[in-house]
């Protein structure tokens, strides 16, 4: 007899389809790209240089310099010391950077370098300086290796030469745009607050055209602000994922105390950002910002029922979609789907703040909303999902695209990678002005759907 009772269908455990995320050398590389006349150095073959390049070079459209190891296959084979140590040399005769920052890939990581004593017994000229970090491609995610690459910079270079610490903060940022930096460093400066970024890629990834090639930009934290960060009375880590390891090794390394917030994106993130610099340097919030975010209120309520009760499908970084989440939460709308690709676990942030699931259904269950939450998950899970749900928005990367296509949703491009559209790395999406910005975003979205349906019940009509 046919047995027809229902069957528990069951979950894919294994392999990724269309990964939410990308690997961690790219992370570890833009990293490095926020120190001053650094260059980044890929231990591994021509071609993952080359992919990483790329990659950071078509979001922001500006030329990516990094310099790799070469692996050939005697380096596959017998180990990339010898290629290591010949890079060091060359790059710091032909290239004379202040910084040389060396990331591993997948094949370096599978031998098993020893990149410390390669470093060691390499030739480095006086006065130059070579740091490392492991970036297995085959863990983690590009969060993991900024993360990893960010917490080098501390063990490599962070001092407390002071018996007592200095009025100022230590401020990581997260892996945002330079035009995040920028409005961050903004913020900061309206406070009064002496602060030093690390790493800043503003004036590195974001540089005029002045008609002359300029191999190291004006930009980046310089390996003095560095060293000086173990000085500092307290390091505010922007993400618990991108920036809790570093804050925490400096806590551990000189004593500097770690805050670990959200990305400020969104009102409430960017008041618990402000509070926290009210609380550690008593100081007032000037009325500069007290206008920008009356500006924000006021438009959040005038805008309120473009929002109120729409579905949202969220994507991407760990540190943007846990933000982004709360901030479309207090717009009224209901986010149903929230995933990342970068792995639940690592570093600190169970301690911090709780890992991704545990925050984001927090907030769902406190604003009374029932979604579907992961990480690790891939591009292939929230299609599906969105398939079973509908939605009537879909906030992520490039890549989100061709569920929008597929599912004829509005698509608003929010963090990394943004490859088919411009400028964006210049607009911040952080602070009271980058809510506004994304408050126009999402509803120029919804409002464009609304009109495109209006036109063709208009047509439906005629015919």
């Amino acid at each position: 007899m046919l047995d027809c009772t229902p069957k528990e269908i069951k979950k894919r455990t294994a392999g990724m389809i269309n990964p939410a995320k990308t690997c961690q050398p790219i992370g570890a590389m833009y990293a490095a790209l926020g120190i001053h006349k650094c260059l980044p150095h890929s231990h591994g073959s021509q071609g993952c240089c080359s992919y990483h390049r790329m990659h950071l070079s078509r979001h922001f459209r500006d030329p990516i310099m990094a310099s790799t190891s070469s692996f050939t296959e005697g380096a596959s084979v017998f180990g990339g010391g010898a290629n290591l140590k010949t890079s060091i040399k060359n790059v710091f005769a032909i290239y004379n950077p202040d910084v040389m920052a060396v990331h591993t890939t997948c094949l370096s990581e599978t031998i098993g370098d020893d990149l410390p004593t390669f470093i060691k017994t390499s030739d480095v000229p006086e006065g130059k300086l070579v740091i490392h970090t492991n970036t297995p491609s085959y863990q983690g995610s590009h969060i993991t290796g900024f993360s990893n690459m960010t917490k080098s910079m501390v063990s490599y270079l962070s001092e407390a030469s002071l018996e007592t610490k200095k009025e100022q903060a230590n401020v990581i940022p997260g892996f945002v745009n330079p035009g995040d930096m920028r409005e961050i460093k903004r913020l900061l400066k309206a406070m009064g607050i002496k602060a030093i970024m690390f790493p800043d890629t503003s004036g590195v990834v974001d540089t005029p055209m002045t008609g002359e090639y300029q191999m190291f930009p004006k930009g980046g934290t310089t390996v003095p602000e560095l060293i000086d960060t173990g000085n500092s009375k307290v390091t505010i880590a922007l993400g618990s994922y991108a920036s809790s390891d570093a804050a925490n090794q400096l806590e551990r390394k000189c004593k500097v105390t770690p805050v670990v917030l959200k990305t400020p994106i969104g009102i409430k993130a960017t008041d618990e950002f402000l509070m926290t610099l009210v609380n550690k340097f008593t100081v007032d919030v000037p009325y500069e910002l007290e206008e920008e975010r009356g500006q924000l209120v006021d438009i959040m309520t005038d805008t309120h029922f473009h929002f109120h009760g729409k579905k949202v499908a969220i994507f991407g970084d760990p540190d943007i979609v846990i933000a982004m989440t709360e901030f479309v939460l207090s717009l009224g709308m209901k986010p149903i789907h929230v995933l990342t690709g970068t792995p639940a676990t690592g570093g600190a942030i169970g301690t911090m703040l709780g890992n991704f699931e545990t925050q984001i259904k927090d907030m769902l269950e406190e604003a009374g909303v029932e979604g579907r939450v992961k990480a690790g998950g891939d591009l292939f899970d929230l299609h599906q999902w969105i398939k079973n749900e509908p939605v009537d928005l879909l906030i992520g990367n490039t890549y989100g695209k061709y569920i929008a296509r597929a599912e004829d949703l509005p698509f608003v491009r929010l963090g990394f990678p943004i490859l088919d559209r411009s400028v964006h790395s210049y607009l911040p999406v952080v602070g009271y002005k980058g809510a506004m910005r994304l408050l126009e975003m999402i509803s120029n979205a919804l409002l464009d759907r609304a009109d495109r349906d209006a036109k063709d019940a208009d047509f439906e009509l005629v015919m």
